[in-house]
């Protein structure tokens, strides 16, 4: 079952490369329509009757989005709060330079949980290089289910940690859309701690990272390859998307122990019609894989621990984890507003998990939702996004700049 659900990974991802076609668009958007594009900036500016800039022929340079709020953490439980700074910008020619992205989100919940994340993807003029950052400082107390999935969801265990990410990977433009090159990832679990006088190791029953009071320390060089053809990350629109990510750790960068893991994410987005409104059919499909025995126990697979932490919708974060993960997900995106304004979305999801004794996909867990879509910055193309998702005994509301996927 397992090797069956690799295989249709892996050929997914030349059905996304064949299926793509050359994106010659240089403006956010590809649809054609004579209706003016109107954003919450907009609607701001005539509220308070601020009159707007006097419109030049040169494009500007940076597209800030700045939402601070706060909502229910359906996801971990609690107030949050938390300010989401987004920066688009081009490094060269806007006609043949994708458009780089700066998000910094500073979050902090009631319960003890804060963090300073910050992400870029950066883009060089025509796209000759592609520089990819993620880094992250958290306290983070957060519930686990264990390996598997078949728990319940009161089977769950509260752990403490504070935790370091460094991520960043350089990448070399080999054809038109296609990149390889080489990152460094760093990930440093602090202080884990257990609550109560059960600890992390024997409710879990995995020995490698669970230790109470103790560091678990990663450290490994990764080998990329991407195939891009989006235009705007932030707001993707038709196009396709690939990345392998093969990482390596090893005692001789720093790891406490060796272990290797490989990460496949593969997207496509199909607009449906050519004009008018958006009207966009969205897929989303990834594999994650420990390669070896030793992997930390919180840098395994987990739901909603993919790179970008948007898996799940309509799940709590790390409700399922194994030695091996695979996610499925679909989404419709429809305007509302022909100004591109007001907009929703439908999507469903599913994944699995492998299981502890047999290493095979058993237990499948679906998801589903819809969502309203507000348009924040018309320039870098940055929705705000309400999002609420429901599956068995959970559901949960979501408030985020930028699409899920």
């Amino acid at each position: 079952m397992g090797k069956g659900l690799f295989v249709i990974v892996l050929c997914f991802i030349p059905a996304m490369l064949l299926a793509q076609e050359p994106v010659t668009d240089t403006i956010i958007s590809t649809k054609k329509d004579t209706v003016p594009q109107r954003d919450v900036i907009d609607i701001v500016r005539s509220f308070f009757k601020i009159k707007p800039r006097q419109q030049t022929t040169e494009r500007k340079k940076i597209y800030f989005s700045v939402f601070p709020t706060s909502t229910t953490d359906g996801r971990s439980g609690g107030k949050a709060l938390f300010t989401s700074t987004t920066a688009g910008f081009y490094l060269g020619d806007a006609a043949t330079t994708n458009l780089s992205s700066f998000t910094f989100t500073p979050y902090f919940n009631l319960k003890g949980r804060y963090g300073l994340p910050i992400r870029s993807n950066i883009w060089l003029n025509n796209n000759e290089w592609n520089i990819q950052g993620d880094t992250r400082l958290m306290v983070y107390p957060q519930y686990t289910w264990g390996l598997g999935g078949n728990q319940g969801p009161q089977d769950k265990f509260l752990v403490n940690y504070n935790y370091l990410r460094f991520y960043q990977s350089v990448l070399k433009q080999i054809k038109p859309y296609f990149y390889a090159g080489l990152g460094y990832n760093l990930d440093y679990y602090m202080d884990i701690e257990s609550n109560g006088d059960q600890n992390l190791r024997k409710f879990t029953g995995y020995k490698y990272g669970t230790a109470a009071d103790q560091d678990a320390f990663s450290s490994g060089i990764t080998l990329n390859l991407l195939y891009d053809s989006r235009r705007n990350s932030i707001n993707p629109l038709p196009g396709a998307y690939a990345n392998i990510v093969y990482r390596v750790n090893a005692k001789a960068f720093g790891s406490h122990t060796d272990w290797r893991s490989l990460y496949i994410d593969t997207r496509k987005y199909v607009q449906l019609t050519n004009s008018g409104p958006k009207n966009v059919l969205a897929f989303w499909a990834f594999f994650w894989t420990t390669l070896t025995p030793r992997t930390p126990y919180l840098n395994l697979p987990s739901l909603g621990w993919e790179p970008y932490q948007r898996s799940g919708r309509g799940f709590p974060q790390s409700r399922y984890r194994g030695d091996r993960l695979v996610y499925f997900e679909t989404e419709y995106r429809r305007d509302i507003t022909r100004n591109g304004l007001l907009g929703f979305v439908l999507f469903a999801n599913v994944n699995s998990v492998t299981e502890p004794e047999n290493h095979a996909f058993v237990y499948w867990h679906p998801a589903g939702g819809t969502g309203l879509r507000f348009k924040f910055n018309k320039k870098a193309g940055t929705n705000i996004s309400l999002d609420y998702g429901v599956s068995k005994n959970f559901s949960s509301i979501s408030l985020n700049l930028g699409e899920a996927f």
